[in-house]
C-alpha cells in the first residue's frame, strides 16, 4: 500500500476540490485529478483506474435531481443506459487486457484527444441543435453507434467525456435539453459503474488515493454548485482547455 504524506494528501484532496468543482460548473475534472496521481506516485493505469472510482459519486450524486426528467423517458433509457453500460465495460476490459505500458505510451494521444472533445464539444450540441428536424429517431443504430464509441472511450479513459455524450444524445433524438442533461448523467453513471467494477476486480485501484480525492470532490462538488451562477463558465472553460493543451505537450514532450 502507497505511504501518503500530509503533502501529498492535502495535493490530493485539493485536486479533488478542483474537480469537483469543475464538474459543477464547467466540467473537465479529470484535467487535474489524473495528473496530479500521477504525481503522487501511481502509475498512468493505475492512476486512471483509481480516477474513475474517486469520481463516480459526483455522476451518481446527480441523479436525484433529475428523477422527474428521467421518469418521463420510461422505456426509452434502456438503449443509451444498456449502450453506455456495455461501451463501459468494452473501453474497462480494454484497458486491463492491453496494460499499463500500452496506456502509459496513449496518454499523450488521450489528454489530446480529451482536450480537442472539451474544446470543440459545445460547438457540436450547438450545430445537432440548429440542426432540428434532421435528427435520427432515438434508438437509431448509426447515432447509438456513436454513442457506444464514446461509452467504450469512457471507459478506457473518459476525460471530456460529459459534454460529448451530450451531443451524442442530442444526434440520438433527444432535444430536450434538461431531459438529454438528465440521460447524460444517467449514461456516464453507468459507464463508470461498470468501469469501476472491472478496475476494482483488477486490483489497479489505490482506495487511499481515491477516497482523500473523493472526500475533496465532494466538497468542490457543493461549492462549485453553490457558485455555478456566479462563475463565469466561459472563462474557466478556455482555462480548462489551455491546461489540457499543456498537460498534452508536457506528456509528448516531457514526461519519461
Amino acid at each position: 500500500m502507497f505511504d501518503l504524506g500530509l503533502g501529498m494528501m492535502l495535493l490530493l484532496f485539493a485536486a479533488g476540490v478542483a474537480a469537483g468543482a469543475l464538474n459543477a460548473v464547467a466540467g473537465g475534472a479529470t484535467f487535474f485529478t489524473f495528473p496530479a496521481l500521477v504525481f503522487s506516485g501511481l502509475s498512468p493505469l493505475v492512476a486512471n483506474a483509481t480516477n474513475f472510482v474517486a469520481l463516480v459519486p459526483s455522476n451518481i450524486a446527480a441523479l436525484p435531481a433529475f428523477r422527474a426528467e428521467l421518469k418521463t423517458l420510461g422505456r426509452e433509457l434502456i438503449a443509451p443506459l444498456a449502450t453506455g453500460a456495455l461501451g463501459g465495460l468494452v473501453g474497462a476490459l480494454t484497458l486491463v487486457w492491453l496494460g499499463g505500458n500500452l496506456f502509459a505510451s496513449a496518454v499523450p494521444y488521450l489528454m489530446g484527444f480529451a482536450t480537442l472533445l472539451f474544446a470543440t464539444a459545445p460547438y457540436i450540441k450547438r450545430a445537432l441543435e440548429q440542426r432540428g428536424g434532421t435528427r435520427a429517431k432515438r434508438g437509431a443504430i448509426t447515432p447509438m453507434l456513436l454513442l457506444f464509441g464514446f461509452s467504450v472511450y469512457g471507459g478506457y479513459f473518459g476525460a471530456g467525456l460529459g459534454q460529448i455524450i451530450l451531443a451524442a444524445l442530442i444526434l440520438n433524438g433527444y432535444d430536450d435539453f434538461h431531459v438529454t442533461n438528465a440521460l447524460k448523467n444517467a449514461v456516464i453513471a453507468a459507464i463508470s459503474l461498470l468501469s469501476v467494477a472491472v478496475y476494482g476486480l483488477s486490483g489497479a485501484v489505490s482506495f487511499p488515493h481515491a477516497i482523500i480525492m473523493m472526500l475533496g470532490a465532494t466538497v468542490g462538488g457543493y461549492l462549485g454548485g453553490s457558485m455555478s451562477k456566479r462563475v463565469p463558465q466561459d472563462a474557466l472553460r478556455i482555462g480548462v482547455i489551455i491546461f489540457g493543451a499543456l498537460l498534452t505537450l508536457y506528456y509528448f514532450f516531457a514526461a519519461p
